[in-house]
């Protein structure tokens, strides 16, 4: 059954509409397992009903007529106890409700199966015999499969309001898409979709008004494709066998089929522009042959989304023009990069928000950096159906409306126009010392990777640097850079900091960065070949790193050196032998370099409990929070499945803190903090009260810290920080924080309207 499953997943994929995916799912489910019936009731929320929205088997005239109220039927039960109901004879169960309208009295065996998405049931799919018979585990785990597909349809079309139209209820007033907060802050804008250059099914929609010039775009593109083919064919005629040159011969008459030419021609007619004309008609070529039952005809819908690719890639390169950025673009996309940000001008951007990805992703750490509104790990999003919609984006909830009501969108204008008031406020933190009410100072530094992406006032803002990311310079290029371009970007950041200190993280790629020159292919990359672990098996790389290091400081002193993902005080010995052999070979050379402070970071478990060890053989410890949190709880804080798991302010991680913060101490070592937990306000009196000697976050956050910074005691920090240490969950140490800010009257720095 697993080739059907694929084939009715692909297929309710692509299916233009819910509705249209519901009667797609009942009739190939129908198909697949021989039922006598096939259904799906989804919940109504304002009619307190499960209402029948597509059947094969029971009387048509009943779609969307019949309405179950809530706990009523053994659809009810199926809803009720989200799991499946298996009966030989529904009849003799005491839940049973004959309903006539719907010609179902001949039937017995039933298997109703819950349709869940965040632990919330959204609707029933049934499945019915005229026999008397339990359905078999096979096929409860089949529909159980096929029910968990169709729930990120389902909460997109409720979030739309297309479900309310469907079902005939009542909007309710506020419909939103959830995800994770990457950033806070409120945005009112226009989608635009960015995404992966040559991903077919990752084209947006985007209307055009001249028709003509985009056929002749895609007739170009058609036919460089056929001269790519033929030259292929012809370059290696003479190595295929026969049967693999007929392939080519294949791809050639599909190409100049008139069935592809004309379909996509006449949708780019009807106002859509190439790409995505040419996705909808390779997308109905290759769903044709899905739905075949021989494995080989079926394998031909990859030639097809191959041709497909090919076609768009010269599309690609041969765009009209620029993309138009609205005033207030929101950029929507499948996995946003730093590089896609990166070309929509600043001014326009408004906000960011992602269908993958975290709080703790690039594109959010990035967002953070910009001070702009980021929405993470929205999976629910149809990315390709967002072009030109009009969104609302509340980075402080997770959340985002997609062509919001008028209530909606007149509460979030109101709540823009507090949010600028709160940000004069912030504004006034500007020059002004981070010390606490009794005088007690924490500095802020920034963390960086590209000292021209800072604004000079945040410049001066900053206490220094905490954390420079060296490896941007390293992922931009197409080779390692060499130590004379090194020498000349660390200069720049050093002296743009002078006299302030600047900490340079030595190379840490791996886990989700790569380099395009350098793969690492690993099953399990945060647990593999990542950090100083390259670097000590690449001493080549890491000499080079710290000679330019050193070189770069002569005349300044303002450098100090982090060494990342250290497991074990052997790594750090190492290290530190590399370092001196650096420095000892530039002296031989006539170079005046000076020995600079050097640092580790304490990001995993095993450092925690060596943090004493550690920071016997260092001259100050940094706590990387982001990577130290997912170790701990055991959770990839990239992956939104589990990122309500991923939270920074569970007691856990509190305690681990206080570990480190109690180990430095016994060597007088300074430990500062240099993860998004140094950034959110609502951990900030923590920390305080955890006596972390400094901070280091993106330049969005530092006022936002400071003017919590500012406006507590150490005293208060300390007892707020007893009371959350003695906390069970994450989600109670939240609401203390929350309401500790609340009676400072700094709620609107998490929550607006506050």
């Amino acid at each position: 059954m697993l080739d059907t499953l694929h084939r009715i997943v692909h297929a309710v994929n692509k299916a233009p509409d819910l509705q249209s995916a519901l009667d797609v799912l009942v009739r190939m489910v129908h198909e697949a397992i021989s039922s006598d019936v096939c259904s799906i009731y989804l919940v109504d929320d304002a009619s307190r009903a499960n209402v029948l929205m597509a059947t094969v088997g029971l009387a048509p005239k009943a779609v969307g007529r019949v309405r179950l109220p809530m706990g009523r039927g053994l659809v009810g039960l199926v809803a009720e106890r989200a799991e499946p109901v298996n009966l030989a004879d529904a009849t003799a169960h005491p839940r049973y409700i004959r309903i006539d309208d719907t010609g179902e009295a001949r039937f017995r065996g039933f298997l109703g199966v819950p349709i869940i998405k965040n632990r919330r049931v959204l609707g029933v799919l049934v499945v019915r015999q005229v026999e008397t018979r339990e359905f078999q585990d096979e096929e409860v785990t089949f529909l159980f499969t096929l029910a968990a597909q169709l729930a990120g349809a389902i909460s997109y079309a409720r979030a739309s309001g297309e479900l309310d139209s469907l079902t005939g209820g009542e909007a309710p007033i506020q419909r939103f898409l959830s995800g994770q907060a990457g950033f806070a802050g409120v945005a009112i804008g226009s989608a635009v979709v960015t995404y992966r250059q040559s991903d077919l099914q990752s084209v947006p929609d985007r209307r055009i008004d001249d028709p003509e010039r985009e056929c002749r775009r895609f007739q170009r593109a058609v036919a460089q494709v056929g001269e790519d083919l033929r030259r292929l064919q012809a370059r290696l005629g003479g190595e295929l066998p026969v049967e693999d040159q007929a392939l080519f011969d294949a791809l050639l008459l599909m190409l100049e089929s008139e069935t592809l030419l004309l379909q996509t021609e006449e949708t780019i007619h009807s106002g859509l522009w190439a790409p995505a004309a040419l996705r909808e008609t390779i997308a109905s070529h290759a769903r044709i042959f899905d739905e075949m039952d021989d494995p080989y005809l079926r394998e031909r819908a990859s030639d097809v989304r191959d041709l497909g690719r090919r076609i768009l890639m010269h599309l690609e390169h041969d765009q009209p023009r620029e993309i138009d950025y609205p005033a207030q673009t929101v950029l929507v996309g499948e996995d946003i990069s730093a590089m896609q940000m990166a070309e929509v001008p600043p001014e326009r951007l408004a906000a960011v928000v992602s269908a993958s990805g975290s709080s703790s992703s690039h594109a959010a750490i990035l967002a953070r950096a910009m001070g702009i509104p980021a929405v993470m790990g929205v999976s629910e999003m149809p990315v390709s159906r967002m072009q030109g919609r009009t969104l609302v984006v509340d980075g402080y909830r997770g959340r985002v409306y997609v062509d919001p009501t008028p209530a909606v969108l007149a509460e979030y204008q109101r709540l823009l126009r507090e949010e600028r008031a709160l940000g004069e406020e912030v504004e006034a933190m500007r020059g002004l010392p981070s010390e606490t009410t009794d005088g007690h100072l924490v500095p802020l530094y920034l963390n960086t990777g590209l000292v021209s992406e800072t604004q000079e006032e945040s410049l001066a803002e900053a206490a220094g640097v905490g954390l420079y990311r060296t490896e941007l310079p390293f992922m931009v290029r197409d080779r390692f850079p060499g130590e004379e371009s090194q020498v000349a970007n660390y200069r720049r950041v050093l002296e743009a900091f002078a006299p302030r200190p600047v900490t340079l993280r030595t190379l840490d790629v791996g886990g989700d960065k790569e380099l395009p020159y350098f793969p690492v292919q690993e099953q399990n990359p945060f647990l593999g070949w990542r950090g100083v672990r390259i670097s000590l098996q690449h001493p080549e790389i890491f000499l080079t790193q710290v000679r330019a290091m050193l070189r770069a400081d002569i005349g300044l002193g303002n450098l100090h050196i982090m060494l990342p993902m250290i497991t074990q005080v052997g790594e750090v010995d190492e290290l530190q032998l590399l370092i001196q052999r650096a420095h000892d070979e530039l002296l031989e050379e006539g170079h005046a370099v000076s020995m600079p402070r050097v640092g580790v970071m304490i990001e995993v478990p095993s450092a925690v409990y060596q943090a004493a060890e550690l920071a016997r053989r260092v001259d100050f410890i940094s706590i990387g929070s982001n990577d130290l949190t997912q170790y701990l709880l055991a959770v990839d804080r990239n992956n939104p499945r589990v990122a309500d798991l991923y939270d920074e302010l569970h007691p856990a991680v509190l305690r681990a803190l206080k570990m480190v913060v109690d180990a430095a101490r016994e060597f007088h070592r300074p430990v500062s903090l240099c993860g998004e937990m140094a950034g959110n306000p609502l951990a900030t009196a923590l920390l305080v009260g955890l006596g972390i000697d400094s901070l280091s976050m993106s330049v969005g956050s530092l006022l936002r810290v400071k003017w919590v910074v500012r406006s507590i005691s150490r005293m208060h920090a300390r007892q707020l920080l007893t009371v959350a240490m003695r906390m069970e969950d994450a989600a109670q140490v939240r609401r203390l924080m929350e309401s500790s800010l609340d009676e400072l009257g700094l709620g609107g720095l998490i929550r607006p309207g506050k």
